[in-house]
């Protein structure tokens, strides 16, 4: 039976530990309010982008030289490259193991293909990186404050690989926020751009050539796409860890209880005892 100092000092460690994790979710609710701003905010320009690229794609549908366009190209899928957004920190429940397993369940899924791996999180890039997975590019530190041309500038780079034809093909594996207490592990493919073959035109009026402006867009609508998922990924990853963090606190509560219950009890039996041992020597000694 332990002593009492040792479940003292036990009480102790668990509510130290407890005043860290309140802290922990305290810091990521704020973080979260700030995230979840900028993901509300870009979730409509994202449409509207994607729905003006639709129209001019639609308006160019008879041009030929639109499926000439790089980035619509469409090839079989030999070379691909996977884009996993993960978090630079642990203590958020599942959030880091549900990218890493989706990578993983994507690469059984694609045996035919050659996949190299562009890892934005220092919780990916060290799991992968162990394992000795072919690894193309990593970033660390991105999600802590997302910037367009920080992000802007890995798009571009997987544009340029995918024009030159290294590639066939762009994956993102990462979380979507959805709530506070729900993320969804999403799989989007970037490139090719899948646009709709059949479109109802819309009656615009270009000042430049329809199939100039897709080209104009394309680039930006894959930008986007990064960026957006980046953004995601990071609200995600805040409510992740603040849901986490909420677990946490309360088990430890739980478990002050349980501890503080049981050191009264030894403490009881203590004096149960040492009264006992005196009420028998007062009786032996009559």
């Amino acid at each position: 039976m332990p002593s009492l100092i040792d479940i003292r000092r036990r009480i102790r460690s668990v509510k130290n530990t407890q005043q860290i994790t309140k802290a922990m979710k305290m810091v990521s609710a704020a973080k979260l309010r700030r995230a979840q701003d900028r993901v509300i905010a870009s979730r409509p320009y994202g449409a509207l982008l994607r729905k003006v690229l639709v129209n001019v794609a639609a308006a160019v549908a008879g041009d030929q030289t639109m499926g000439a366009h790089p980035l619509l190209a469409r090839r079989e899928e030999r070379n691909v490259l996977l884009v996993l957004i993960s978090g630079d920190k642990g203590l958020a429940g599942a959030f880091n193991a549900n990218t890493i397993k989706g990578v993983q369940r994507f690469v059984v899924e694609h045996p035919q293909a050659s996949v190299q791996l562009e890892l934005i999180g220092r919780k990916g890039r060290d799991f992968f990186r162990k394992r000795g997975a072919p690894i193309h590019a990593e970033h660390i530190g991105l999600a802590a404050k997302v910037v367009y041309e920080d992000v802007a500038a890995i798009a571009r780079q997987a544009m340029e690989m995918y024009r030159n034809e290294e590639i066939d093909a762009v994956y993102l594996i990462y979380n979507e926020f959805k709530s506070v207490v729900a993320q969804k592990l999403m799989q989007s493919r970037v490139l090719p751009v899948d646009l709709p073959q059949e479109q109802a035109p819309v009656d615009y009026i270009f000042e430049q050539p329809p199939a100039e402006m897709l080209g104009s867009l394309l680039p930006r609508y894959v930008e986007m796409e990064f960026y957006r998922a980046l953004l995601e990924s990071a609200a995600a990853e805040h409510a992740a860890r603040m849901t986490a963090m909420d677990a946490a606190t309360s088990n430890a509560g739980e478990m002050i209880e349980k501890l503080t219950l049981y050191m009264n009890r030894v403490r009881q039996a203590s004096i149960t005892k040492e009264i006992i041992e005196v009420v028998s020597g007062a009786a032996a000694a009559e």
